[in-house]
């Protein structure tokens, strides 16, 4: 099954995997970790053995992420988070890795549609990572974790998200790296978008319904672009 991309009036965009390069984050802070180990790997370099490990505890992953909000107390995590934030962790963390080409991405999509960002993040996190690629002005929406009663998979984020763009659900397409994403999406009726630059592969997301797959997030940008060129 292939977008509709004529549908298409607005967009809702995953954090973590979609636009946050996470997975390669994650890999550097356990290669740091192992790098006293080095001398076991193989030309002393623990970053294929950290990345191996990223992927493989990536499927339980996608599970847990929509544990907490099954289990009800995904609010008591985020306010957990923020607190910390508060408290002056977030000053001490790594600075977030962009994915590549997304900055450009946004400014052009954002020329065409309105755009939000949908995830079950912490509020201070999110923004912290939105402001440190001053990519915050190109959304008209911001969607945390602490933003409805229950987050991603439930389909409330991006109702939340479509009435802030002024667009019915329907005529929105969901983005994201994880059967969370490409859940809340379906739950909400909108398209979706699976990027396989995060934390899911090609096949869960297939098996979750996904209607079409992308390496990247910037992989969509011909097709709009088609799109635009026909309606010129």
């Amino acid at each position: 099954m292939a977008l509709d991309i004529s549908r298409i009036q607005a967009l809702c965009f995953d954090l973590d995997g979609t636009l946050s390069d996470t997975d390669d984050q994650f890999v550097l802070r356990f290669a740091s970790l192992l790098r006293p180990l080095s001398f076991v790997f193989k030309s002393r370099d623990p970053k294929p053995f950290a990345r191996r490990l990223v992927m493989f505890t990536e499927a339980p992953g996608n599970y847990l992420l929509g544990l907490p909000d099954r289990l009800n107390f995904d609010q008591n995590i985020a306010r957990f988070g923020d607190l910390l934030y508060q408290k002056g962790l977030g000053k001490h963390s790594e600075p977030f890795l962009l994915i590549h080409g997304v900055q450009e991405m946004l400014a052009e999509l954002s020329q065409h549609y309105p755009l939000s960002v949908v995830s079950a993040r912490g509020e201070r996190s999110a923004l912290r990572f939105l402001d440190q690629f001053q990519l915050r002005g190109y959304f008209q929406a911001i969607v945390c974790a602490q933003t409805c009663a229950h987050t991603k998979p439930y389909p409330d984020p991006i109702f939340w998200a479509a009435r802030q763009m002024g667009a019915a659900p329907e005529n929105c397409l969901m983005i994201g790296d994880t059967t969370v994403d490409i859940r809340a999406g379906k739950a909400a009726g909108t398209q979706t978008a699976g990027v396989l630059c995060g934390f899911g592969d090609q096949a869960e997301l297939t098996r979750a319904g996904a209607d079409q797959i992308f390496a990247s997030p910037t992989d969509l940008l011909p097709l709009f672009r088609s799109q635009w060129d026909q309606a010129a």
